[in-house]
């Protein structure tokens, strides 16, 4: 059996490299998948730009959630998201490299809450994404040495 830290991590690459959509559709980078916490990168590109030329709430929201599955899902049970909430603070802008870094704040049983913050490349703080997780039947991996 691994230990906590060695599963999370695969849990992680093997989400990851069936995510079409964080991966290939949004250019998102997976920096990191701890127990309970994920550390998600997306840099923002023309096509994530709005009618006021500013990064669309719809993407940064993604990214957020996206890091919020990682996270939640670190434990290795199936784990999905049972409600979510934003506030956005600053406005992405074109070439931005948003950071969104994901913590387990509470699991009790089948259901958790997790705080995300997504800052730029100046550390200033973008948005601010609680997702609330429930745990459904089943494992992502299999957990061998």
């Amino acid at each position: 059996m691994m230990d906590a830290a060695a599963l999370a991590k695969r849990v992680g690459e093997s989400m990851f490299a069936v995510d079409t959509a964080s991966k290939d559709f949004m250019k998102m980078e997976l920096v990191s998948c701890q127990p309970g916490r994920a550390t998600m990168r997306m840099t923002v590109r023309e096509e994530h730009l709005n009618g006021h030329q500013i990064c669309h709430g719809g993407l940064i929201f993604t990214l957020a959630d996206s890091t919020f599955a990682f996270a939640c899902n670190s434990h290795n049970k199936v784990t999905v998201a049972a409600g979510c909430s934003i506030e956005f603070l600053k406005s992405g802008r074109l070439g931005d490299v948003l950071t969104s870094e994901g913590v387990e704040q509470t699991l009790s049983g089948r259901h958790g809450i997790y705080d995300i913050k997504v800052s730029n490349q100046h550390g200033e703080v973008v948005a601010l994404f609680r997702g609330k997780s429930a745990q459904i039947k089943g494992h992502l991996i299999e957990e061998t040495s």
